[in-house]
């Protein structure tokens, strides 16, 4: 893609990069041939955006959830071919129907406007504001057409077809109507029937193959005729040995042992006769039903004869065996059509019967008869729509623009850019570079290269939600300032673009140079920790060495009460005098080294002595942290969040000391300064210090350390002596 030379563009320098200015009319018409390496950005998510999200989904043709530089050409095409004065662009207030253009399309745009004045209630107007389309049930009705080809329950007076829209909700979701009511398309219509046919095949072939034979009750009476099944056969299968063998028609029955055993126990609960056969096989081929029978499955074989053999027999007192072995038949081909039944997702909702009904009713073709009579008005529902989204690009296209093309609103700070959710108040800081994050952890890998000092915080707001929400993550850039002691676990507050207030706490921190003068102090600030730690751990470990030793003196005090002292033996300690002395001469010989060293120095080298100190210390953090300062980058912040940033985009020290604010006292406020529950100042510890430099040094200069060795006596010279006449 070429740069067209036929427009003149302009640029700002921001960022470390050359970024367009859009100012005009002209300046969008041109657009398309602006070359796409100097964007500012190639695409960015419509979600954690401070736009107007209605508009960001019109611009999100194809609803991934992101707007890339193709999409953002042909929305301000399509803008600008609609507006007889783009110039509204770049004004507030409401958009005027003189704006519109004289052709087809503006026409069809002026009548939709002044059937919605209409609806509003002010015919005589000639403008629409933002908030005339904010509510969607005023533009589109849920009683009426709307074009969408999404059918809500309320678009249908008769009461049969608002009950199956709301079933095939229940059982498949629903998609949102331009009306704002839940809704059902085309492709749920026939996805939630094709399910509903298949079961409603099944159950015609059971109706063709006469399974059914009891007709509503054939579930109870399977369900009768399983419970003894096992009873029954086992009566038919004894009554067959006995026919084999007389022997064995004594064996059959009950054996005497056990009657004996049960007739001395309590049988008011039939429990106990449950194993017993269900009758004595002298009734032969045919089955008591009623007298004759063993007393626990009485109930079992009356509900038998209730549901299974009645319906088919009629009236009789017992069964014979080919009666049992028809009934087990005729179950048996129902219990396989049963084992047969289709399981659709559907079925896990709705009742059988209920699914059954719907397709018995016809409602999917009086559904879909809906769903056309809907889009047959859709040309003249778009309408409506393209007014609603010309409105919305007429307040939020050019924010867009300066946003992504460019980031002229983040650079120039006279208003927030459309990535900043809010500003955070922490650690007497204000922070007001923090976008909203969902993966704190998948941000923090790609944020890494910002080279910026980040606080990842979880806000919460109890109770009182915004826009459904109660809790969020976003990231904070400190950029300014002293890192203080901002820590995982600190506590701050969190205000949205709104004004809303949340909790805010530092979940996790990504470390880097705020600025040069903390890493002037960051040195020094890292050996008092580590000194600070060290004697800490030292007087903690010399604390329980002494406790160690107090407690095991006073468990040998009783058995040495009676031994004498030990005499003191001062060789044991000459040693330790010794080494004490060695140490002091030699700490006394270096001060004096120094001393001397600095004494021979001139009065104006002392200062650059001293400064040259401080550098050799301070002068590799503070030079490390330069670059970094100078590499730091919104970049990386943005890519996390699923931005395409096409530049450097640097936040430089200057920049990024206004983007955090420090804690600052009015100018006309009045200070006192005397704290009266400060710390007194204690002078003795100065004056030990004072007196043990003074008299190191006087002991240095009392044994000559400061005086200059003598000069060594020059050589006498040679004398000629000249030979004499």
């Amino acid at each position: 893609m070429t740069q067209t030379l036929a427009h003149r563009w302009r640029f700002f320098r921001a960022g470390g990069f050359d970024q367009v200015q859009l100012e005009t009319p002209a300046d969008l018409a041109a657009l398309r041939g602006l070359d796409q390496k100097l964007w500012a950005s190639l695409a960015c998510p419509v979600s954690d955006l401070e736009l107007d999200r209605r508009m960001l989904d019109y611009i999100d043709l194809n609803r991934d959830g992101r707007i890339r530089a193709p999409e953002i050409l042909d929305v301000v095409d399509w803008t600008l071919a609609r507006l007889a004065d783009p110039g509204v662009l770049f004004q507030e207030g409401p958009l005027r129907l003189q704006s519109l253009t004289g052709d087809a399309e503006g026409t069809r745009l002026r009548l939709a406007a002044q059937r919605l004045l209409d609806v509003l209630g002010r015919p005589t107007d000639d403008s629409l504001a933002l908030a005339d389309t904010d509510d969607l049930a005023l533009l589109f009705p849920p009683h009426e057409y709307n074009g969408d080809g999404l059918v809500p329950a309320a678009l249908s007076p008769d009461a049969e077809l608002q009950a199956a829209i709301a079933d095939i909700i229940a059982c498949l979701g629903a998609e949102t109507d331009r009306s704002g009511e839940a809704a059902i398309g085309e492709e749920q219509i026939a996805a939630f029937f094709e399910q509903a046919r298949q079961l409603h095949a099944w159950q015609a072939r059971a109706v063709e193959q006469g399974l059914e034979v009891f007709g509503e009750g054939t579930g109870a009476a399977v369900e009768a005729l399983s419970a003894v099944r096992g009873k029954v056969d086992d009566y038919f299968t004894r009554v067959a040995m006995a026919e084999f063998d007389p022997r064995a028609a004594v064996l059959m029955n009950a054996q005497e042992e056990e009657l004996v055993r049960l007739a001395s126990l309590s049988l008011a609960d039939a429990g106990e006769l449950a194993g017993l056969p269900l009758a004595v096989i002298q009734h032969g081929d045919r089955l008591p039903l009623g007298k004759g029978l063993n007393p626990a499955w009485q109930s079992a074989i009356d509900e038998l004869q209730e549901r299974v053999v009645r319906p088919i027999y009629g009236e009789q007192d017992s069964l014979s065996s080919a009666q049992w072995r028809h009934l087990l038949a005729l179950c048996g081909d129902y219990l396989a059509w049963q084992a047969e039944a289709p399981q659709p997702a559907i079925a896990g909702v709705l009742a059988r019967e209920r699914i059954l009904e719907l397709v018995d009713q016809g409602v999917e073709a009086r559904l879909l008869a809906l769903v056309e009579a809907d889009k047959a008005v859709a040309e003249a529902a778009d309408g409506l729509v393209e007014l609603d989204k010309l409105i919305r690009l007429r307040h939020g296209l050019l924010r867009l623009l300066r946003n992504f093309v460019s980031f002229q609103c983040f650079y120039s700070r006279q208003d927030k850019a459309v990535f900043q959710a809010g500003t955070l108040y922490i650690d007497g800081k204000s922070c007001d570079l923090v976008v909203e994050v969902d993966d704190i952890e998948a941000h923090a890998k790609v944020a890494a290269a910002s080279d910026c000092f980040l606080l990842y915080c979880t806000c919460t707001r109890r109770g009182e939600p915004v826009r459904g929400k109660e809790t969020l993550n976003i990231v904070a850039a400190v950029t300014a300032g002293t890192e203080g002691d901002l820590q995982a676990g600190r506590h701050g507050l969190f205000y949205d673009r709104a004004g809303n207030d949340w909790d805010a706490t530092v979940v996790k921190l990504m470390q880097n140079a705020i600025s040069i003068r903390e890493a002037f102090w960051s040195p020094y600030r890292r050996i008092s920790n580590l000194v600070s730690e060290q004697v800490q751990k030292l007087a903690s470990s010399r604390d329980a060495d002494m406790v160690s030793k107090a407690a095991g003196t006073l468990e040998d005090t009783a058995g040495a009460a009676s031994a004498a002292p030990p005499a003191f033996d001062i060789a044991r300690f000459a040693g330790i005098f010794a080494a004490i002395g060695l140490a002091i001469g030699a700490l006394g010989t270096a001060l004096a080294a120094v001393v001397t060293g600095i004494l021979s120095l001139a009065w104006w080298q002392v200062p650059l002595l001293l400064l040259g100190v401080l550098l050799a210390i301070s002068g590799p953090s503070m030079l490390l942290a330069w670059f970094k300062l100078r590499r730091r980058s919104l970049g990386p912040i943005l890519d996390g969040n699923g931005w395409a940033v096409n530049a450097q985009a640097r936040i430089s020290i200057p920049f990024g000391t206004a983007l955090t604010q420090m804690a600052v006292l009015p100018s006309d406020s009045d200070r006192a300064l005397r704290d009266p529950y400060a710390e007194k100042p204690r002078l003795w510890p100065w004056v030990l210090a004072l007196s043990l430099v003074a008299g190191l040094g006087y002991y240095a200069w009392s044994t000559g350390m400061f005086a200059q060795a003598p000069a060594e006596p020059a050589a006498p010279a040679e004398v000629s002596q000249a030979p004499t006449e």
